[in-house]
């Protein structure tokens, strides 16, 4: 036969812990004592688990015993479901409980293994007899059918039903939920071990297990999984497709799929189950489902508001990393606009000193959206301002921050970028493109020079050179610094672009307004021509007015 492994954890450790994320640690046990607790000292720590103390348990070696001490904790230790005072001997198998964590104390032999297999076989057929097969709906109408018979006859599956409704009522992570509807399934059916498995990206993955070395038929997984059938097996001596002990297998039901799978299973050969067992686990299962649905969206929904708020303080980082108002410069007036397309982008602009008496203008666009492109923003404006500090020639200013972003970017980043240095003793401007849109001067006669050339965008070739150009830049001329966001907007469902004419033509023709207020004027034209006022790429705007 071959056979399929859904999930291993094994080991031959003397202390097995099952975390609060459901994850499982096998841990030697030489050093003599193990500590736990939230705070970071201790040997296994869990700063987020609510439940546990700063210092919670002490086990350790005394003398020829293995001793459980609790610590004064807050809400106690549990062996064995009962709680712990004192300094109590454990015994290989004792199983201690503290806030979310649960130990198996193990000596000489295997911890506690998490190994399912599923042997390949074709699906029996019910007519054998030793397969009895149901489903919820049967299940859930056999009750009002036949009260005495068939279904939840006697006490015990109402009273277990009870309890699985009292126990799951409760808010609690999905690593300790499904430890407990586990349990809850063994107890109501009397089973002597069991597994609780679910789809996890289309494969089944244990996430809870009382018992080791499970052995499960291809026919029983694929037929509660693909047809939600609840299986119960009467004899595998009989039927040799079900190659198992006496079992019962139900689907992780919700109305709208089967989640996974709960296995059962009897060592007890005088015991078997009952109608009434695989009516009751049937049930049970589609409720702790339905739990398990409800406390994976709490978690998303928790996970969804933990990214927000970090978003939203990223985003506030970034917009201290650009100017909050344009530097007040000798012969220039100057605005500048950032409008991210999400909450952080990857547009970058800047005003800075360079040298003792020039100014740098700088506009640059990294590749992509969001918070990687946030992050080499910021890098980039790092080696920006320090590259700037002291002056010198462009052409080498840029190639050197070229090789810093391209150390640090990623083989499938790169950033467009410009910088223009103002001298007002020459009335001058010394530019140098990397790869990014051409800046537009708009002379005081109309006239438009767009800046080009200079080299390819930065973070490519580390080797790359750049070249430097030098343009008048009198009273009178206006210099348009951009990201594509703004000439590439375009109105919903359509490939109109707001193109750089319409912009050229914007600023051209706002005479002497001041520059805030003519940035205002190309953002309400912007919002008019895209006609929703959002945008699929960040916009920046950076205008200089020679004065």
């Amino acid at each position: 036969m071959n056979h399929e492994t859904a999930a291993v954890a094994r080991s031959d450790e003397q202390l097995f812990v099952i975390e609060p994320t459901g994850s499982t640690l096998a841990i030697p046990f030489t050093q003599g004592r193990v500590s736990l607790g939230r705070a970071v000292g201790n040997d296994l720590s869990y700063p987020e688990d609510s439940g546990l103390s700063r210092q919670h348990l002490l086990i350790e070696w005394v003398g020829s015993d293995v001793i459980l001490r609790d610590l004064g904790s807050k809400n106690g230790t549990e062996l064995n479901s009962a709680r712990v005072t004192g300094n109590t001997i454990l015994h290989p198998g004792d199983r201690i409980r503290a806030g979310r964590v649960v130990i198996e104390y193990r000596k000489g032999e295997p911890a506690p293994g998490r190994k399912v297999q599923f042997v390949e076989s074709e699906t029996a057929s019910v007519s054998s007899g030793a397969v009895i097969a149901t489903n919820l709906e049967a299940a859930l109408e056999a009750p009002s059918k036949n009260l005495t018979a068939t279904a939840f006859s006697g006490r015990r599956p109402v009273d277990a039903l009870i309890r699985a409704g009292q126990e799951l009522a409760a808010h609690r992570p999905l690593s300790e939920l499904f430890s407990l509807i586990l349990d809850l399934s063994i107890q109501a059916v009397q089973a002597s071990r069991g597994v609780l498995l679910t789809v996890e990206g289309g494969e089944l993955t244990v996430q809870a297990a009382q018992g080791e070395d499970f052995q499960i038929s291809s026919g029983v997984r694929d037929r509660v999984i693909n047809e939600k059938a609840s299986v119960l097996v009467v004899d595998a001596l009989s039927d040799s497709d079900y190659a198992e002990r006496k079992s019962i297998a139900v689907p992780l039901q919700t109305r709208a799929a089967v989640t996974g799978l709960l296995y059962v299973d009897l060592t007890n050969m005088a015991r078997f189950f009952t109608h009434d067992d695989l009516n009751l686990l049937t049930v049970m299962a589609n409720i702790a489902a339905i739990r398990i649905e409800h406390a994976h969206l709490i978690e998303v929904e928790a996970a969804g508001r933990i990214h927000s708020r970090e978003l939203s303080q990223a985003a506030e980082i970034q917009r201290g990393l650009l100017p909050r108002a344009a530097p007040v410069a000798p012969g220039l007036e100057l605005a500048g606009y950032n409008l991210p397309c999400n909450t952080v982008g990857g547009d970058y602009f800047d005003y800075l000193p360079y040298g003792e008496d020039k100014l740098a203008l700088l506009v640059g666009d990294v590749a992509g959206k969001g918070m990687p492109a946030a992050l080499l923003m910021a890098s980039l404006q790092a080696h920006a301002q320090a590259l700037t500090e002291h002056g010198g020639e462009l052409s080498q200013v840029m190639g050197k921050l070229n090789k810093a972003v391209t150390s640090r970017s990623p083989g499938n980043r790169f950033v467009t970028f410009f910088m223009a240095v103002f001298d007002p003793v020459r009335s001058s401007l010394t530019y140098c493109n990397a790869g990014h849109n051409p800046p537009m001067l708009i002379r005081r006669n109309g006239a438009v020079e767009r800046l080009e050339g200079g080299g390819i965008v930065l973070g490519v070739f580390a080797s790359a050179a750049f070249e430097q150009f030098t343009t008048v830049f009198e009273p009178g001329d206006t210099l348009i610094l951009y990201s594509d966001g703004v000439v590439e907007a375009c109105p919903l469902n359509a490939e109109d672009e707001f193109g750089e004419d319409r912009l050229c033509r914007i600023v051209a023709g706002s005479g002497a307004l001041p520059l805030p207020r003519v940035i205002e004027r190309v953002m309400e034209e912007m919002r008019s021509w895209s006609g929703t006022g959002t945008y699929a790429d960040d916009v920046t705007l950076v205008l200089a007015r020679r004065v």
